[in-house]
């Protein structure tokens, strides 16, 4: 089964590597670009929420401060946004640290309420700091192409090279952390914060590593959008919207699994970019809409997301095997 479940995921991998190649559309290039961004930050969620089972609302705040500190490095700075983009990762970990420490306390929605805050305050004082040129924003400035300067004008293929690696990366940390200790200690936490605690399980602290690690890869991809887009405001990468997209398209997919954001991205991120595309500012929201009727429908039917329909289905056909072997 594990042998099967690997051959699964590489053959995603496989087909997600090739798709772009097969069809050269600047538009599909594009929305696969934010598939894997939004995937990643999926995965990235999934270590703190699925594993743990601490719900974080606030996973924008971590993006927001990737995206700002290699920007404000190269902008006032001139550093390479690859500097900035590890920066970003040891401030956004550390931040995750300290505001998550204390908000451990507290169990269930409280926790979720929060982090929501927490977010909430971290992109108004960057909406009021002028140093950051507060709600104007920055345009990042143009350079010459090239991986060094993390820009390339001429394709959009190095973009989606890098998003890959990094998606990449982040599954199989993923993948690392849920195969061992960790992961079964964040799991034990999840099923049972009193029952971890009475096996020896120093709760607060694997919640930390989870948060942390969790933050770090958020802030990652945050460098990334904001290389990828050329400006950013606190609008655009604080807001929201972005903790609900990641916390919706887990949901949907299944929370807990590594299959679960990559099978949620694949839905809401073409339905999206698709419904901007197609309906113009007319179509405004009717992704939401749609994705908010599916989450619906899942919840009811399914709590599991997506992947546990699969599970399901796949249980189902299992035992009419069994049954049909028994009465040969």
């Amino acid at each position: 089964m594990k042998r099967i479940r690997g051959n699964i995921l590489a053959l995603i991998l496989l087909i997600i590597f090739i798709l772009p190649f097969i069809y050269p559309n600047n538009n599909f290039r594009h929305i696969l670009i934010l598939f894997l961004i939004f995937a990643g930050l999926g995965e990235s969620w999934n270590i703190i929420t699925g594993f743990a089972g601490q719900t974080s609302f606030g996973h924008a705040a971590f993006f927001g401060i990737g995206a700002y500190t290699s920007t404000i490095l190269f902008y006032k700075f001139h550093l390479s946004p690859w500097i900035g983009m590890i920066f970003g990762a040891i401030l956004a970990s550390i931040i995750s640290a300290v505001v998550s420490y204390p908000c451990f306390k507290l169990k269930g929605h409280y926790f979720a309420i929060a982090t929501l805050a927490i977010a909430e305050i971290i992109k108004q004082i960057f909406v009021s700091w002028d140093y950051v040129e507060g709600a104007t924003g920055i345009s990042i400035p143009i350079v010459e192409e090239g991986v060094v300067n993390f820009q390339f004008h001429s394709s959009k293929i190095p973009y989606f090279l890098i998003a890959y690696a990094f998606f990449v990366a982040v599954v199989f940390a993923a993948k690392f952390i849920e195969k061992n200790r960790m992961g079964y200690y964040l799991k034990a936490i999840r099923d049972s914060h009193e029952a971890a605690e009475a096996l020896g399980i120093n709760t607060t602290i694997y919640k930390l590593y989870a948060m942390m690690v969790s933050a770090a890869f958020t802030a990652i991809l945050g460098t990334l959008y904001a290389q990828y887009i050329l400006y950013i405001d606190p609008f655009m990468v604080f807001p929201l919207e972005i903790s609900m997209k990641i916390v919706l398209l887990t949901v949907l997919g299944g929370i807990g699994s590594i299959y679960g954001p990559i099978i949620g991205a694949a839905v809401l991120i073409p339905l999206s970019e698709y419904t901007r595309i197609l309906l113009g500012g007319t179509g405004k929201g009717i992704d939401l809409i749609i994705f908010g009727a599916l989450i619906v429908i899942i919840a009811c039917y399914e709590p599991n997301g997506i992947i546990g329909l699969i599970k399901q289905r796949s249980r189902k056909g299992d035992t009419s095997v069994e049954k049909a072997e028994a009465l040969s």
